[in-house]
């Protein structure tokens, strides 16, 4: 099973921001939606960065408030690491986790088409080990 799973699972469409915005109405829509990233991406779609929580505290501790005031593109993490439709969900939780990080942008021809998080490809994951294991106990009461 690969990433594809995840762009068609009625979540509607991904939260994006442009590198011009500033750092204050991203951080608001951040609370606003109760998200914790999201990606940043010029007219064409294309992913340019990621401005996530973390980019919020290590600028407030260099610069305190006044980072508020700054451009998402002075302060986000980039370039952000990728990952294409057919990545399987177990490499795309390996890059996470070496990477220690917890979004992924899903780009197709340099366009971002999706945008998953390590909660999905955990949940994912758990819910095929249940099912094999669901499997396995049928098996062995049919035996």
């Amino acid at each position: 099973m690969n990433v594809a799973t995840f762009l068609d699972d009625g979540r509607g469409p991904v939260i994006s921001v442009r590198a011009s915005n500033s750092v204050a109405e991203v951080v608001q829509l951040l609370a606003e939606r109760r998200i914790g990233c999201v990606p940043v991406v010029d007219e064409d779609n294309a992913v340019v960065g990621i401005f996530s929580e973390r980019d919020v505290i290590y600028g407030l501790s260099k610069r305190g408030a006044s980072m508020l005031d700054l451009k998402v593109s002075e302060v986000m993490t980039s370039p952000a690491e990728t990952i294409a439709k057919d990545t399987p969900i177990l490499a795309a939780l390996s890059l996470m986790t070496r990477r220690r990080i917890r979004h992924l942008p899903v780009v197709e021809s340099d366009r971002m088409v999706g945008f998953i998080s390590i909660g999905d490809l955990v949940k994912s994951r758990i819910d095929h080990i249940e099912a094999e294991a669901d499997a396995m106990r049928e098996y062995i009461r049919g035996a």
